[in-house]
């Protein structure tokens, strides 16, 4: 019963991503990078999965607090992303180029000790905190390729060598976007 129900929502998560991509005039994305690197102060792959929703793997500066204590420094970061105000962005003509627009997501960041450069955990670094919450962002991309993402989140640490606990997380990158953008004609005829 167990495996069928799994099967069953495993179906229902692509026939609704298959029906979202079928709206949006086959299966092109209407206001989305298909594919977005970012390279400055970190690294960042964003897909453009379907309409407002991408999903990011990054390897950018955060802090994580928790009751534990602290630890800044490199995280390795995995997001799911849903723009929300992509639509309101371009009532006002405001720029949506390079998923310039706010978003909600699910978000896991990983802290490795060796990796960090301010902690209060551990003396020796050998530690690793992994991050599992809700994250609420935004992501600026303007005409010359420069880029900045800040988000904030809360959510669960669980750690290795270091006690488990509730916190909040920071994440914030600047750098360029070295891929290709669309053009911001292509967001009026639906491209």
């Amino acid at each position: 019963m167990k495996k069928l129900s799994i099967v069953g929502m495993i179906f229902l998560l692509f026939a609704t991503a298959h029906a979202q991509r079928m709206k949006e005039k086959g299966f092109g994305l209407i206001h989305l990078e298909r594919h977005q690197v970012t390279l400055g102060t970190g690294f960042r792959y964003e897909l453009g999965l379907f309409k407002n929703v991408s999903a990011s793997t990054s390897l950018t500066p955060g802090v994580a607090f928790y009751q534990e204590g602290y630890t800044g420094g490199l995280a390795w970061n995995t997001r799911v992303r849903y723009y929300h105000n992509i639509e309101e962005r371009l009532d006002i003509n405001k720029n949506v180029i390079g998923n310039s627009a706010d978003y909600l997501a699910l978000g896991r960041s990983v802290f490795w000790g060796p990796l960090q450069l301010s902690q209060n955990l551990r003396n020796d670094n050998q530690f690793a905190i992994e991050f599992f919450g809700g994250l609420y962002g935004l992501q600026r991309t303007y005409r010359n390729g420069f880029n900045f993402n800040a988000e904030v989140g809360f959510g669960y640490y669980q750690g290795d060598t270091v006690s488990d606990g509730y916190g909040p997380m920071l994440n914030f990158t600047l750098g360029w976007v070295l891929t290709k953008r669309k053009k911001k004609d292509n967001y009026f005829n639906g491209n």
